[in-house]
């Protein structure tokens, strides 16, 4: 428990105890840290419902502060501010005890929830591009948080596995292959193994057959009717779907190998197939779905809502499913047989209406129980001019591709800056792809992660400022004071003197817990991001005023070895929590 978290249950019960709400005594970090620690602004509000000048009764809550601890400093500001300035005993008591705790100060949750994350959304038959950038980092960082806070999470891929695009890639591959044993309907042997085309292949055949079934009416149909007889089985198009599912889901894996994302449940859209028939009976035969034009809908829309919420369309007039259908099944699964209590879809922003549709319809259709689903939207990743990031040919920028720039320019900037130079090759190739990986996700996740942002490769990957790669080079550097230390055996021990920059430096280090609890409690790692750059910053200042390695007294040099291990544990557990990775030299 962070020093603010215990203060603010020391203010809960002093506003309690004079006729207040207890959420009136919630502590927060001081506006004005030249003058304060932290601040407590209650008795502003506090005092209307008193009908009490805000300056009393903050005078009166100050005096029963003092009378119940000794370990603080409390004044008075304004009209009712009260401000709180954490003792020198009291810092050195919490930052030695916080140097020899695993979990850093963060305290688990009694109960230990089971979190299903639905992140990733890539697309069968087609590479992956920037477009599924924010998802995968967004959501693997998540899942790294809330494991760390004492969770049982589940990161689910949810492929786009299904749908008319498949029955589309069928009739393209039948046009250009039409002897294939895959569409011929008395074939009764076994199917070939390899696959007749690549994701390359697909790649090209996709933007192809898209383009003409929108223009061909006839055609749209030849696909939408191929897409019927997969759904319904048809031994030959299964056979060559499944060829796209497995060179599909392979060159998936290598792009997120690479960045460092994984997934415990494979699982695609298909899956619910099935089970989103059996859900749709259930739910017309109830009552709560009900024919309206020759659709399947249910009435989501209430009296209070701002806006139009319009029904969910759960099955069309020809009677095919569409992703409302499967997206229910989906959550069905997720509560009744993985026994979720939380669900959360990191899922691109502009799909906020529907999942708004599908949860008020889980809602309504009692398959929620006592779960909970929630939309985590995000917002585009931009190139320069403001606008989706696309190739110089104006298409959407292979993950591949990019990774691949992030790796060169990693390289030009550490030859430039004249680091890692003089090591092997292989170990300067692993340093220059974890900066470019750094470079990469710190350049994502430090954006707040419902707004959109433009990608600026020479920015994020600079070795100074707010980016991936000083935070790297900062944690390196401290690994390499930490090595000089024992190779003079000089030894770390608990901090025993204040002055203004351990002050400072510890005060930080002691607010981690609050970083991860603010950082889960919006699901935005973008406040980790935040917190691991002002620790870097702040080590920084402490390393420029404090003479570690020539320290003469060796209580002194010891308790400044103590802080440096612990911000190295700080900072390298935040950069974990974010997915990246520092290299042990540079």
């Amino acid at each position: 428990m962070s020093p603010r978290q215990k203060l603010t249950l020391l203010f809960n019960e002093l506003f309690k105890s004079v006729g207040s709400a207890p959420s009136f005594g919630d502590v927060k970090l001081s506006d004005r840290p030249d003058l304060a620690d932290f601040q407590c602004n209650g008795a502003m509000q506090a005092s209307k419902a008193q009908k009490q000048n805000p300056r009393i009764l903050a005078e009166s809550i100050k005096e029963l502060a003092e009378k119940t601890t000794q370990d603080y400093d409390f004044s008075l500001a304004g009209p009712g501010f009260i401000n709180i300035s954490l003792k020198d005993a009291l810092i050195l008591k919490y930052v030695n005890a916080l140097s020899q705790d695993p979990q850093l100060g963060f305290e688990k949750p009694l109960k230990s929830e089971k979190i299903i994350i639905d992140y990733g959304g890539q697309n069968i038959a087609k590479p992956m591009h920037v477009g599924h950038l924010r998802s995968s980092v967004i959501g693997q960082s998540l899942k790294y948080l809330l494991r760390f806070m004492g969770h049982d999470v589940l990161g689910d891929i949810h492929m786009g596995d299904w749908g008319t695009q498949m029955g589309m890639l069928i009739i393209a591959i039948a046009e250009k292959w039409p002897d294939l044993p895959y569409f011929d309907s008395n074939f009764q042997g076994d199917y070939p193994k390899t696959s007749p085309v690549t994701l390359q292949d697909l790649d090209v055949i996709y933007p192809d057959i898209s383009g003409r079934c929108k223009e061909d009416k006839n055609l749209a149909e030849k696909a939408r009717l191929a897409t019927f007889e997969l759904q319904s089985n048809r031994r030959g198009y299964k056979a060559l779907w499944q060829h796209f599912v497995d060179i599909s889901v392979a060159d998936i894996k290598v792009d997120l190998d690479i960045l460092g994302v994984n997934f415990e449940q494979w699982f695609g859209e298909s899956r619910y197939q099935q089970m989103a028939e059996a859900l749709i009976q259930d739910l017309e035969s109830n009552k709560i779905a009900y024919i309206s034009d020759g659709a399947l809908i249910i009435d989501v829309a209430k009296e209070n809502d701002k806006t139009e919420i319009p029904p969910l369309l759960l099955r069309k007039k020809d009677g095919g499913l569409i992703y409302a259908s499967t997206d229910l099944a989906c959550i069905q699964e997720r509560i009744d047989v993985f026994k979720a209590d939380r669900i959360l879809y990191v899922v691109d922003q502009r799909q906020a209406l529907h999942f708004e549709q599908v949860f008020r319809a889980a809602n309504s259709s009692g398959l929620l129980k006592e779960s909970s689903c929630k939309h985590l939207g995000f917002g585009t990743v931009n190139g320069p001019d403001g606008k989706p990031f696309k190739t110089r040919v104006g298409g959407a920028m292979k993950l591949k591709d990019l990774i691949q720039t992030l790796i060169q320019e990693a390289k030009n900037r550490l030859h430039e800056e004249g680091i890692a130079e003089n090591l092997p090759e292989d170990e300067f190739n692993d340093i220059a792809q974890k900066v470019a990986m750094a470079t990469l996700k710190f350049g994502d996740l430090q954006h707040d992660r419902v707004h959109d942002y433009i990608f600026d490769v020479a920015k994020f990957s600079r070795f100074e400022g707010k980016t991936g790669p000083y935070l790297l080079y900062a944690a390196v550097r401290i690994k390499s004071l930490l090595k000089q230390a024992e190779s003079k055996d000089f030894v770390s021990s608990p901090l025993k003197d204040i002055n203004p920059s351990t002050r400072a430096l510890s005060l930080l280090l002691l607010q981690f817990p609050d970083s991860i609890e603010h950082a889960a409690d919006r699901y935005l790692p973008s406040v980790l991001c935040e917190y691991a750059y002002q620790l870097a910053k702040e080590f920084s200042r402490f390393y420029t005023n404090c003479h570690i390695l020539s320290e003469e007294n060796s209580d002194i040099r010891g308790g400044y070895l103590m802080l440096t291990h612990l911000t190295l544990k700080v900072l390298e557990t935040t950069l974990s929590i974010l997915g990246i990775e520092a290299p042990e030299r540079m």
